[in-house]
């Protein structure tokens, strides 16, 4: 799968190579491997595997690793969006391995990856990439399990380990939207026009339902989380089938959040409506609830996919309008199409497009606001989690560290600051007094904040280009630690904003990954990211960098120590991200 709360940039096959040889000299004791050769009962009419069948593995691999890291019970709270790359045929074998990537109190994030091998030509490919999270069930006693942490050991783990946290906060925020959207359904209204040929959405709703037997229960005698989500996979796909009148492929699933248990005897009562139909996609509503005999219905599970169909030659086909009703499906349809349109737009243009959205949908702008955050902060993070940085100069205990990587140039600079971490992070994070310490600011004027910790600033720098000035619109992401090692974090990236266009005497730049990160340890660190076109400007006179970053950095040591407060001593760790100009 690959997630829409990941964000990772893809790597290319030499990096791929590498890590798989580092994985395979540190073992994850949390790791967990099945492989699955497909059979026929597993597979649909195409004789391809059915996604709720992978569904099922995959759920069973996550919990057994999430069970190896607690040493008890674990349930699936829930799993992120799942984008499906390819089909698995009858025959194939399904490797799926899943590991603990961060244990926080009392729920961790689990990665999942499927890959495909085909046994006849030794061929292996990837088909989706997945991240659940676990809960921890409480004792006998009712006495909550607080989790051990984790210990990352690679590059890749780290990585993964340090942006779980972004991705935690991430989840919170879709789940708060999701509620608001349900309560204030009645606001909006559907469109309703007549379209020629279009189909009822009426004539696609679904309702089935399931008694839960034994044979569905996991070994905790509650309803396996995998079962329900194929359950939910069965009906949607009848529901788009009734719109296309074919056999649709499942291609995407929106995160999946079990909102209660469900158990033996239970009668799991499953409705799927199609909320739109687009060009070459339908995207289903898929609601699960469950009732004993008598007493009122729980609310077990939501979940929105979109399907696709193909043709004989694997190519998508042309599909029919959809009239829309009723109004709380409308809602979702029009917040979810507009996320599947802005998930495939440049990064740097969302910000721009969000602002002209937020008028209609005021709680997707806060959502697409959320995942360009997420971006920005886990680029730092990913960053800084590399492993072969060169050290190219040292000075009076300050590192100046370069990575070169195909056309880009990353610059991490070390350093110790006698400052307490969090008073450090108050006034680094406090944007508007930059150009006091950094000659490179000239001006940094707040546009907007956006909340209490992402902010919208126009900056004002010396340019490349002689005789003019440089200016960014920067989206600054501030983060406290969420849990102890972790590091106070100040992300910064380049946005566009229709209220601040390029304007005349100005160059208008990108930063693509800056920042800082704190810690409260013995060394400092600064990273700086170059963009391609500068590299022409400094690849020639590094030693001229290493003078230059030296001496931002030691006023960047004299502002902090000049402002720290009266309290005892820290030493902290100091990272600052930052694309050249």
């Amino acid at each position: 799968m690959s997630s829409r709360l990941s964000g990772e940039p893809e790597k290319d096959e030499e990096e791929d190579e590498e890590e798989e040889e580092e994985e395979e000299e540190s073992v994850n004791p949390t790791e967990v491997k099945m492989s699955q050769i497909v059979m026929p009962c597993h597979s649909n009419h195409r004789q391809e595997l059915s996604v709720g069948e992978l569904l099922k593995w995959m759920d069973c691999s996550a919990c057994l690793s999430a069970e190896r890291h607690a040493g008890c019970p674990c349930v699936t709270a829930s799993i992120d969006d799942i984008h499906f790359e390819h089909t698995i045929s009858v025959g194939q074998v399904v490797n799926i391995k899943a590991k603990v990537n961060r244990a926080f109190n009392t729920s961790m994030e689990v990665g999942i990856e499927v890959s495909c091998e085909d046994l006849f030509s030794d061929r292996h490919w990837r088909i989706c990439h997945a991240y659940a999270t676990f809960v921890t069930q409480r004792t006998n006693t009712g006495k909550k399990v607080i989790l051990k942490p984790i210990v990352p050991h690679t590059e890749k783990e780290q990585v993964e380990y340090s942006v779980a946290a972004e991705r935690r906060r991430v989840r919170m925020v879709h789940d708060d939207i999701i509620k608001d959207l349900l309560s204030h359904g009645s606001n909006l209204q559907a469109d309703n026009s007549a379209v020629d040929n279009a189909v009822a959405a009426e004539k696609t709703k679904v309702e089935s339902v399931e008694l839960v037997l034994p044979p569905h229960a996991n070994h905790q005698v509650n309803t396996f989380g995998g079962q329900i989500m194929a359950w939910m996979v069965n009906v949607a796909t009848i529901s788009a089938s009734r719109l296309c009148q074919a056999h649709p492929t499942l291609r995407t699933i929106d995160m999946f959040t079990f909102r209660g248990p469900s158990q033996v005897g239970d009668r799991l009562l499953l409705r799927a409506i199609v909320n739109n139909a687009f060009k070459n996609s339908i995207e289903v509503g898929v609601r699960a609830e469950a009732h004993q005999e008598e007493g009122p219905n729980r609310h077990i599970n939501s979940a929105f996919m979109i399907f696709e169909v193909l043709d004989d030659h694997r190519k998508p086909c042309m599909l029919p309008r959809i009239r829309p009703e009723p109004l709380n499906f409308v809602i979702f349809m029009r917040w979810q199409s507009m996320i599947r349109r802005v998930a495939s737009w440049p990064s740097s243009s969302v910000f721009c497009s969000l602002c002209m959205l937020m008028c209609l949908f005021a709680n997707a702008y806060v959502c697409f606001q959320v995942y360009l955050s997420y971006n920005n902060v886990s680029a730092l993070k990913m960053l800084a989690a590399r492993n072969n940085w060169r050290l190219s100069s040292e000075k009076d205990k300050v590192r100046l560290y370069t990575l070169e990587q195909k056309s880009m140039l990353s610059i991490r600079v070390e350093s110790e600051v006698d400052v307490p971490a969090h008073r450090a992070f108050c006034l680094l994070a406090e944007m508007s007094n930059r150009p006091s310490w950094d000659t490179h600011y000239q001006k940094c004027e707040l546009i907007h904040q956006v909340d209490e910790d992402d902010f919208l600033y126009r900056v004002v720098t010396p340019s490349v280009h002689r005789g003019i000035l440089q200016d960014f619109i920067l989206l600054a992401c501030k983060r406290k630690p969420c849990g102890s090692g972790d590091p106070y974090v100040i992300a910064l990236r380049s946005v566009s904003l229709p209220t601040h266009p390029p304007t005349e005497g100005y160059n208008r730049g990108e930063v693509l990954c800056a920042g800082f990160t704190i810690l409260e340890t013995k060394n400092n660190i600064y990273y700086n990211q170059a963009s391609p076109e500068v590299l022409p400007y400094i690849s020639t006179d590094i030693a001229g960098l290493s003078s230059s970053f030296y001496h931002i950095f030691c006023s960047c040591s004299q502002y902090l120590t000049r402002n720290r407060l009266q309290s005892a001593s820290e030493v902290i760790c100091f990272v600052l991200f930052a694309n050249l100009w």
